[in-house]
């Protein structure tokens, strides 16, 4: 019960249904708030408790100073937990363990259990192996369900064990697809109460729900599982940019142009720790559609949060995905009573602002190893060109930091001042095709970003038909794929008549998952991929994904783009980034005419006619009706019961982890570190795939060799997202993406390091010279540059840091979500001083270093800086970036969840 000090509980009247509701006009200045604070407002409002949500923090927030740095700390209340599999079955294990570490303690097990609503959606598990063909769906799924069989039956039991805790099963959809067409509420209901609906997820595309008016970002899965143990959020009130929206898209130009342009411009302007809020004219203009597509791709502009507020537009969406109409009525009823509706001419207090007239908008495509490197379509062509230098050897001239951030390559020819190295390739039926650097080997329509629009999906299947009508199809190298995020995709492309043009062009299903865009494109042709590697080619994928990460998308990919589905299509005809597709060919017809990107792209009147007449809300409520009953193959599979689970000593798959293992109901002092070495020195923009890749598996890692040796075939391997319940795998790939590189072992590729626990300091896989560190006794830590663990909110890249014996990260600067992870694992987050690098300091990774002043916080306080001591005589003060008192208690107890479990135990 809140403590209602403000007096704001009401009554809202809503048809037939009565609604307890905390009114936010109750608080002084809520008025003049942007939407986000606003809701967060009404969460406090209705949790005050009088201990951890107090009427100061309620009254701090209602006298938001827009312009002050955030210093005020509140506990943020999610209404609810999203999860996906790969971050979902590793906090599945981890519940499971508490409930025996509670045992152990002396507490009730039954006391972990979700105190909100959980829901987990399995789509990050299927792989792309089988492509091109009709039955491509059918056997990836046969695939994937004979990798996963022991992770499916564990989330199984998660659902019959766990209260609140249900699971979309595979072959249904993107998890952010899911929750803006079926799970979001936008106004929840629970106990008589009508409240915002708010969430934190396992995935930090959790934002894509933003486009809904609905508050919620992503978190690691430690964060989400104390959450769901009904730990609110620790947070500062953040400050919040307002980005203005003016004018309408022109035609010609998507939303995956608007979205890659806002990236640029946000990552330019700065966002990250902010709250992005749009409002204007130009947001009425804008399709619930686009809305989900720009709050999709916040993690990669770096906010916690990019939303818009509910409006008539989202009225029409809830109807559309088949939303009651009790449910609809409550939605804008409460929105218009708080002061939630959109008033396009509003201009609400914002700390900063921007300002785009979607006019301006250009067709553009972002490359090759980050989403803001925004490149204007008509320059593809010649920015290649420039950008490819930097990945072969005797690539010609290139800019020196350009040389640094890329792998060499032995690459030998430079033509017309652009390399070259043309290689002729058999394929299996007899004919022969030249490969070059710059060949698109993989071009997938994939990832949430896109794949829920159906304005770019319709765009995508129409340039299909006209390529088909032009005797075109893809080029005979590229991998071609289609990866819809839900059933209703394939439905309305059947409706319109469009399927057979995608088939025809390469584009077959092959399955309801993120595929491509997480790294599960699946292996090359084996005569493309043999080419590739002998002769080391620079080829290139383009994908319309949100993440096109170095190292990610294809091991044999050096190069990756991302572009709106039709552009994908367009680039599948091409066959390579060194055709500048504005003006030259794609092809000859029939009748050996050139055909030109203009000749097969369909008119915004054609789009919109085939959405208008082919998607309907009863494709919305066919493929929900039973969302969480799973097919036949899905039923059928075994599960054990009881409360607690039945480990199976034998499984590579889902292990006991050792978080809680000789954990004390009173946690031990904090300490300072002394004597350490560095495990990594890295560069800037390290992503938390650099650190936890979620690919494929080598079979000479440890990693590969550990699997090996429990008698997994190579075939089998899977990849480590798929194996993240497994914490001897995920120890061992940590740190160990192909493209790493620690500037300790220079000329090295991967999870290398130097082990200075023997003479000389030889290069070893850095899971092996952790293990003789810690064996020694010696304890670690890593240095690295700007927004270090950028990318996706991947729990395993501090629990894996964590598990290698890293006491402390010096940084330059860090991503909001690994740095709150790197806490919640014990391990503290430092900043390097102001205008300081470790290469200004003189720091080369071989010297001892100590850390000392940590102990403060053994008095309850958080000190400010701590001071940093090498053997070689280097000394500076480091920013400890423990941010808030809850953070602070975080540490103290040598993570996020013994502190939950401490805190569960004493109830």
């Amino acid at each position: 019960m809140s403590a209602n000090s403000f007096d704001a509980r009401s009554t809202l009247q809503v048809g037939d249904e009565s609604y307890e509701i905390f009114r936010l006009d109750k608080v002084e200045g809520s008025a003049r708030l942007p939407y986000s604070l606003k809701v967060l407002l009404e969460n406090l409002l209705r949790t005050e408790d009088g201990a951890n949500i107090t009427a100061d923090h309620i009254r701090a927030l209602g006298g938001w100073d827009s312009q002050a740095q955030p210093s005020q700390e509140i506990q943020f209340t999610p209404a609810r937990v999203i999860m996906q599999d790969f971050t979902g079955v590793p906090c599945v294990v981890d519940l499971a363990t508490m409930r025996e570490a509670v045992k152990e303690l002396g507490g009730d097990p039954a006391k972990i259990n979700p105190l909100a609503p959980a829901e987990l959606v399995i789509d990050h598990s299927v792989i792309a192996d089988k492509f091109g063909t009709n039955d491509a769906f059918k056997q990836n799924v046969e695939l994937e369900y004979g990798r996963n069989r022991e992770r499916y039956q564990f989330l199984r039991w998660g659902q019959t064990a766990f209260d609140e805790f249900k699971v979309v099963p595979p072959g249904t959809g993107i998890v952010h697809q899911v929750n803006i067409e079926h799970l979001a509420r936008v106004v929840m209901t629970r106990d008589g109460k009508a409240y915002p609906d708010t969430l934190v997820g396992t995935d930090s595309h959790t934002t894509m729900v933003n486009g809904l008016g609905v508050l919620g970002w992503g978190v690691g899965g430690i964060e989400a599982e104390a959450a769901m143990l009904g730990q609110p959020v620790s947070m500062l009130i953040p400050r919040v940019v307002g980005f203005k929206l003016t004018g309408e898209l022109q035609p010609g130009t998507t939303a995956t142009d608007l979205v890659l342009t806002i990236t640029e411009m946000l990552r330019k302007h700065g966002v990250v720790g902010k709250f992005v809020e749009f409002y204007g004219e130009g947001v009425a203009a804008t399709s619930l559609a686009n809305r989900a597509t720009i709050g999709n791709m916040s993690p990669e502009f770096g906010s916690t949060a990019a939303i818009f507020p509910i409006d008539d537009e989202t009225l029409s969406y809830l109807r559309l995905t088949g939303r009651s109409e009790q449910q609809v009525a409550l939605v804008e009823a409460y929105a218009k009573e708080q002061g939630l509706w959109l008033d396009p001419k509003a201009e609400p207090d914002f700390s900063e602002k921007l300002e785009l007239d979607l006019s301006t908008v250009v067709p553009s495509i972002a490359g090759p190893k980050r989403p803001q490197d925004r490149i204007v379509l008509a320059d593809a062509k010649s920015q290649f060109e420039q950008d490819v230098r930097a990945y072969v050897k005797d690539g010609g001239d290139v800019d020196e930091a350009i040389k640094e951030s890329f792998p060499a390559s032995d690459a030998p020819a430079v033509s017309n001042g652009v390399p070259s190295n043309p290689v002729e390739v058999t394929a299996p039926d007899g004919t022969t095709y030249t490969l070059d650097h710059g060949a698109v080997t993989v071009a997938a329509i994939t990832s949430c970003t896109n794949t829920s629009n159906p304005y770019v999906m319709v765009a995508a299947a129409l340039v299909a038909k006209k390529a088909v009508e032009k005797g075109l199809t893809r080029k005979p190298w590229v991998k071609t794929t289609l990866a819809p995020g839900s059933k209703v995709v394939t439905d309305y492309f059947e409706k319109a008549g469009l399927t057979p043009y995608l088939d025809k062009v390469g584009f077959n299903l092959v399955g309801y998952g993120c595929t491509t865009c997480i790294g599960n494109s699946g292996p090359l042709p084996e005569e493309v991929s043999k080419a590739v590697n002998e002769h080391d080619l620079a080829v290139t994928s383009v994908l319309s994904g949100n993440r096109n990460f170095e190292g990610r998308i294809n091991p044999d990919v050096k190069m990756n783009y991302l572009a709106s589905p039709p552009l994908v299509v367009a680039y599948a005809l091409a066959g390579s980034m060194r055709v500048d597709i504005t003006r030259e060919a794609l092809g000859y017809d029939q009748d050996n005419n050139p055909v030109f990107l203009k000749d097969i792209w369909p008119s915004e009147a054609e789009v919109n006619d085939v959405v208008a007449n082919a998607i309907g809300e009863d494709m919305f409520s066919k493929s929900y009706s039973d969302v969480f009953a799973g097919d036949a193959q899905w039923q059928a599979l075994p599960i054990p019961t009881g409360d607690t689970f039945e480990w199976d000593a034998e499984s590579t798959y889902v292990r006991k982890p050792p978080y809680f293992e000789g954990m004390r109901m009173e946690p031990a002092p904090v300490e300072d570190i002394t004597g350490a070495r560095v495990l990594a020195k890295l560069g800037d923009s390290v992503t938390t795939d650099h650190i936890s890749p979620a690919g494929a598996i080598k079979a000479d890692t440890p990693a590969g060799k550990y699997l090996t040796e429990h008698g997994i075939e190579r075939r089998d391997f899977n990849s480590y997202g798929s194996r993240r319940g497994n914490h001897e795998v995920m120890i061992r790939g940590t740190f160990a993406n192909i493209r790493l590189r620690n500037q300790i072992a220079p000329g090295t590729e991967g999870g290398y390091t130097r082990d200075f626990t023997q003479e000389g300091g030889p290069v070893s896989f850095i899971y092996d010279a952790s293990q003789n560190y810690q064996a020694a006794g010696i304890p670690l830590v890593v240095l690295a540059g700007k927004e270090y663990g950028s990318g996706s909110s991947r729990d395993w890249a501090a629990k894996g840091t964590a598990l290698l014996g890293v006491k402390a990260v010096i940084a330059e600067s860090y991503e909001r979500i690994h740095r709150s992870n790197l806490i919640g694992m014990g391990v503290l987050p430092l900043q390097f001083p102001e205008g300081h690098t470790a290469e200004s300091l003189g720091l080369t990774g071989e010297e001892t270093f100590s850390v000392t002043g940590v102990t403060e916080l053994n008095d309850g306080t958080t000190p400010r800086t701590v001071k940093v001591t090498t053997d070689t005589g280097v000394e500076f003060d480091a920013v400890v970036r423990i941010d808030t008192p809850g953070e602070a208690d975080y540490y103290r107890n040598g993570g996020i969840l013994q502190y939950v479990l401490r805190s569960l135990i004493r109830k």
